[in-house]
């Protein structure tokens, strides 16, 4: 996610969200012949144009499915919120607390010092949404609470507060397929070490939530006693142990995955064999053992996991890519040669990190180039650094300091703000969203780095890229790799479009394509790709809904300005009903600050305060009306809007 600037506001918090819930426009009903859907089409929204418009999150899209018996349909949709970070809807303790409020390695809510009056953290960043197939007949949804942006002060308050995750049994009507949270619990994650920055997330092909830890402490920095990373690394674990001396970078930075039993309680596991790097997500592939990842920030890398054994995550070889250019047109595009970083276990890693090993126990280092040292430059220090290996740290480097080490072996760390990750199943693509294709991504003017694999066009509003998978592939080395799903090669797919100046609406993007993609999901059943924003680039943020066959683009849904669209999750069937997740995180950020004049900015941003509350909740719904994907629908639950056999 793009780290936005704070805006600082001294206003109370709303007491209601400002979300349109318009009626349900569900649709289930038992197939009275064997018709099946030949094709989705989705009918795009307007851009928000009013104050009233700006600040709520509504769809007025529509979507026209046709079916084999010739008919096609229109149904509207609506979108639906669960429930707001700020509600209280968490049970913790007997106690009911918001949604958003961290626990400690104790299971205590975590208090706010700077508020007044002692109230709890409440996180303002939903992000990721999973809802998992029925588990002994009941749905679970799984929710990122990603950071604190601000404290009760008004003060940052980001990557300071440990992080949370909630999990929501919900009732489903069975005639209507509504969703309703029947209760809400925090999920304990006191035996990993607590929870870092957890940004996108994946459903699993075995029915688990595969989690994220963003933006890793640097492990260097850290060595340094009076640096900012000691002091933000000392102060979550302050809040998480209450105790700083607990503090260690190594503790975060990897995956962890959120197993449900069937009386609904979670367990979890950090996977440290996949590697510590800016995880934003996990994607796992048809076969139930290869996993590519997003790698968020300036100089990062591509990553992809080949477990030993299906459906087990806790061993496997971990490779990065070299990326080598080929062409610029439609955002560009390259191929990829991927390098072996080495094999382990958690077990393994997590033993290293045990033994307190530190980042110089890791590395010899130098300021300046020296016979022997490699010169790289990635994320986590964000300039040239000199590095050696010290003897017999192969493992330790490959999956402790994953990116570092996968520079110094040749593989590209120049990706930008690379984000999230998606699967086209049947198609054998795999989607990756880079969110602003520019800085490293760009040729190096300066002659002055490291390497300069990526010598793409700028592209501030981003690429989404497509990568197609084919097995028989083999690694730097030559070896062949244990997987059918690895990517040879990648190339742009939805390219943004800076604007030379603003609009009227302080758009500095084209508002009628993509600015900034982040969320990425797909759905098999409406062969459709939708892609989240996170822009500042565009005032207010949108969902869209793009079709690989027809190739359309249309805007689905639009959140509040200065908000982010997060939790984007398509799910093609739970229980015979249709749902796409999507949440809102930071409302009202950044819009002060933006060259407004088609309505009174001071008007907008009063009323996202009033309405909402700027940087202090967020919204947690989903969109509603989507046809049923598995049970051909007879209007016995849905008004058509249209039926049109012509043309369509």
């Amino acid at each position: 996610m793009i780290n936005k600037k704070l805006v600082k506001t001294g206003a109370t918090l709303a007491l209601a969200l400002a979300i349109t819930v318009p009626a349900l426009s569900p649709i289930a009903a038992a197939a009275k012949d064997n018709s099946k859907i030949e094709f989705v089409k989705f009918n795009g929204m307007k851009a928000p144009s009013t104050i009233d418009e700006m600040v709520k999150t509504y769809t007025t899209a529509t979507v026209d499915v046709k079916y084999s018996n010739g008919k096609v349909k229109t149904f509207p949709l609506s979108y639906n919120y669960l429930f707001k970070s700020e509600d209280k809807v968490a049970t913790v303790n007997g106690e009911k607390i918001p949604a958003g409020t961290p626990i400690d390695v104790n299971g205590n809510p975590i208090v706010d010092p700077s508020s007044t009056d002692g109230k709890y953290f409440v996180s303002d960043a939903p992000d990721s949404n999973s809802l998992l197939m029925p588990i002994d007949g009941k749905l679970y949804m799984v929710t990122h609470y990603e950071y604190q942006t601000i404290d009760a002060a008004g003060q940052s308050a980001y990557g300071l507060v440990p992080a949370s995750m909630s999990l929501t049994e919900m009732e489903q009507d069975k005639k209507t397929g509504e969703l309703k949270p029947a209760n809400v619990k925090k999920i304990d994650f006191s035996a990993v070490n607590g929870l870092w920055i957890p940004c996108n997330g994946s459903l699993s092909p075995w029915n688990t939530h595969l989690g994220s830890e963003e933006y890793e402490p640097d492990a260097r920095q850290f060595a340094d006693p009076t640096s900012k990373t000691r002091s933000q690394v000392e102060t979550f674990a302050q809040f998480y142990f209450g105790d700083k001396a607990k503090a260690n970078p190594y503790f975060y930075g990897y995956t962890p995955e959120i197993t449900v039993d069937k009386n609904g309680k979670a367990s979890v596991v950090k996977h440290y064999s996949t590697g510590r790097f800016s995880h934003e997500l996990a994607k796992v592939m048809p076969d139930n053992k290869t996993v590519f990842y997003g790698d968020d920030g300036g100089n990062t890398g591509m990553f992809m996991y080949v477990a030993d054994k299906a459906k087990d995550l806790s061993a496997g070889t971990l490779y990065a890519a070299k990326f080598k250019q080929t062409g610029t047109e439609n955002g560009g595009s390259g191929d990829l040669e991927w390098i072996n970083l080495g094999h382990a276990t958690d077990k393994e890693v997590k033993n290293i990190i045990d033994s307190g090993i530190t980042f110089n126990d890791i590395f010899e280092t130098s300021d300046v180039p020296k016979e022997g040292f490699t010169a790289i430059k990635q994320y986590s220090y964000g300039k040239t650094e000199y590095l050696k290996l010290k003897p017999g740290k192969e493992k330790a480097a490959a999956f402790l300091e994953t990116r570092r080490y996968a520079a110094m072996l040749g593989a590209t760390t120049e990706f930008n703000k690379m984000e999230g990750v998606a699967l086209n199943e049947k198609d054998k693509k795999v989607y990756i969203a880079i969110s602003d294709q520019s800085k490293s991504m760009e040729k190096d003017s300066t002659g002055k780095d490291p390497a300069d694999h990526i010598q793409l066009p700028k592209i501030k509003a981003g690429v989404t890229y497509q990568l197609d998978l084919q097995g028989g592939q083999k690694d730097s080395g030559g070896k062949v790799i244990d997987s059918s799903y690895v990517a040879p090669s990648m190339h742009g797919l939805v390219v943004g479009e800076d604007l030379p100046k603003a609009d009227a609406y302080g758009n500095t993007a084209n508002v009628d394509k993509v600015a900034n993609p982040d969320n990425l999901s797909y759905s098999e059943a409406m062969r459709t790709l939708f892609i989240g924003e996170d822009s500042g680039a565009h005032t207010n943020n949108f969902v869209w809904a793009y079709n690989v066959d027809t190739k359309e683009l249309q805007r689905i849904l639009s959140v509040p300005a200065g908000a982010e669209a997060t939790g984007l999750f398509a799910a093609d069937d739970r229980n015979g009903f249709s749902y796409i997740f999507s949440n809102f995180q930071h409302p009202g950020d950044e819009v002060e600050s933006k060259s407004i004049t088609a309505v009174n900015k001071d008007e907008l941003v009063k009323a996202v305060d009033e309405q909402i509350g700027i940087n202090k909740t967020g919204g947690i719904g989903y969109i509603s009306g989507i046809p049923s994907l598995t049970k051909y629908n007879n209007g016995k639950y849905q008004k058509d809007l249209e039926i049109d056999n012509k043309g369509k």
